[in-house]
């Protein structure tokens, strides 16, 4: 049987498969650059610790607003013009690093780059959404798997500059990934704009949907998409139990050795790389995303008990047992993610897809500033803490999934739509 080129099975065409090349550079770059953050700020412009924390602190809060902006801006102009934009505005914050060593301005230029880097991440899954179509949930699943491969190659080649350890290496490694933005920038131009989704009118007739209002078109005003968001923040932990619960579990409170945290992360990536893309299959289609939410439950469920059991004595339960709880959790990672693609589109109306993923986005940055917090606190707690969290996440499936049951019954993008282009 001949084999179909992968080329031809990356959905989106040539425009789709440009992206997923420009969403390689970008991680490439930002691997490039995220780990020597905090060394530049130390050994070239002289910040203390305190300094340092609160710098990152302010421009990350900052930043959230890059992700409702962009969405917003996105329902009103073209994405290839926004994409090239915001690359251009990291690039132009990333230089003005180097121009001074004043606190005020280091702290302002690194808030002004924060906004278009969220921003950027909302565009870029847009843009997947209209390019790969029905499709758009492999696409995604294929994009993150690229940018896992793009932070490996990066984290690599800054692991190799940071070995110098000069203030011209750290001062290269943000040029580089200033160039990355410009090359990105260069590429995206050579990207046709997509076209944006407009719903079919119901045929005529009885509808079992023609007694429901018709949807909000700001998602500010759609309390089930807020109830939605809020949870898939909550669905997000895994993210903070895998980057910073799981360092600080095996030193405070098991026999496993330190080594294990970073063993345990490259295991994570490696499954998501390897297991992103097939079991994207899954959550096709909307109700397919929906029915997943139960699988996931069990997985949170396991993951956190795999955790409390590691605590339990000796090293060899321990490693066993934080294995298993990596192995669950990245698995819960890698669904939750499907998910999280297709049913944040799906509640999405048409005329206003932009502010509704632009809103969305907030979730995995809520939990980015309490997720650590939670988790420190479930560690004080001890091991019985982590079957509470677990039986948490569980219900927040459940709650999640009736949710999504009840607020579908309009319209979702993942039947046929009709397309126009915008112009």
């Amino acid at each position: 049987m001949r084999r179909t080129p992968l080329k031809d099975r990356i959905p989106g065409g040539t425009d789709g498969r440009r992206m997923l090349l420009i969403g390689f550079i970008d991680k490439s770059g930002t691997g490039l650059w995220a780990t020597s953050i905090a060394l530049y700020f130390t050994y070239v412009s002289g910040l203390g610790i305190g300094q340092i924390g609160l710098l990152v602190g302010v421009s990350g809060g900052f930043g959230i607003i890059g992700a409702p902006l962009a969405g917003r801006l996105a329902d009103r102009f073209p994405l290839t013009r926004l994409l090239i934009g915001g690359q251009l505005l990291r690039a132009a914050a990333l230089l003005a690093l180097l121009t001074t060593d004043t606190y005020a301005l280091l702290l302002l230029y690194s808030a002004i780059g924060a906004v278009p880097d969220r921003g950027t991440n909302v565009l870029t899954k847009l843009y997947a959404t209209r390019v790969a179509g029905p499709e758009r949930v492999r696409y995604q699943a294929i994009n993150r798997t690229v940018g896992n491969l793009g932070w490996s190659v990066g984290g690599l080649g800054a692991a190799a500059a940071l070995s110098v350890a000069t203030s011209t290496a750290f001062q290269l490694l943000l040029i580089g990934n200033a160039l990355t933005y410009l090359v990105m920038a260069t590429l995206t131009l050579r990207c046709a704009e997509p076209p944006a989704p407009v719903r079919v009118a119901a045929a005529p007739g009885p509808h079992p949907d023609a007694t429901q209002p018709a949807p909000p078109t700001s998602p500010w005003r759609d309390r089930a998409f807020l109830l939605f968001t809020a949870n898939e923040s909550v669905l997000s932990l895994h993210d903070s139990i895998l980057q910073v619960a799981l360092p600080l579990w095996i030193v405070h409170a098991t026999d496993a050795p330190v080594g294990l945290a970073p063993a345990l992360m490259v295991v994570n990536s490696v499954l998501v790389v390897l297991f992103q893309v097939p079991l994207a299959r899954f959550g096709a289609t909307t109700e397919a995303a929906r029915r997943l939410l139960v699988p996931l439950a069990c997985l949170f469920a396991a993951g956190t008990l795999a955790f409390a059991a590691s605590a339990a004595g000796g090293p060899a339960l321990a490693i066993a047992a934080l294995t298993a709880g990596i192995i669950a959790l990245t698995f819960a990672e890698i669904v939750q993610a499907t998910v999280s693609w297709e049913l944040s589109v799906a509640l999405a109306p048409a005329e206003a897809q932009g502010s509704y993923l632009g809103v969305h986005a907030l979730a995995p940055a809520t939990q980015r500033f309490a997720g650590p917090l939670l988790l420190t606190g479930v560690i004080s707690a001890g091991p019985l803490a982590w079957p509470v969290l677990g039986a948490a996440l569980a219900a927040t499936c459940a709650v999640q999934s009736r949710l999504v049951r009840r607020t579908l019954t309009r319209p979702s993008l993942s039947v046929p739509t009709a397309t126009v282009s915008e112009h």
